[in-house]
């Protein structure tokens, strides 16, 4: 069995999880491509729908997030990761997660701590 690409045009939901907190750290898509180097490698592959390219979690930032554990849900459309986060930082913004701002009372507040300033790494 694997992940059903026939589905929402080729493109399946992957959360990835901190393998030893738990905590969620990013909502990314997987096409068969980068399924294959995912299992290849080791190591996230993503599809990035803005920049419509194959990409490895990382290659920019160095924040690589290595797997330890892959689930698929029982329609065999969404993927779960349970990844070790190299660098300590999942999120392009240098939040740990990109799950760091908390609704409460009305409005959204930030809850997470910036681990790196993007534009240092990324120098855009």
């Amino acid at each position: 069995m694997k992940p059903d690409f026939s589905k929402q045009n080729g493109l399946l939901p992957v959360i990835a999880q901190d393998a030893g907190s738990g905590n969620v750290l990013m909502l990314a898509y997987m096409n068969e491509p980068a399924w294959n180097k995912t299992i290849e490698t080791g190591k996230a592959h993503y599809w990035s729908r803005s920049r419509q390219k194959l990409w490895m979690k990382g290659e920019e930032s160095g924040n690589v997030q290595l797997v330890r554990q892959i689930f698929i849900d029982c329609d065999s459309d969404t993927i779960l990761l349970k990844i070790e986060q190299l660098g300590g930082a999942a999120c392009h913004t240098g939040f740990e997660s990109c799950f760091h701002r908390l609704y409460r009372d009305g409005a959204f507040e930030l809850v997470g701590v910036r681990v790196f300033d993007p534009r240092e790494v990324y120098k855009k």
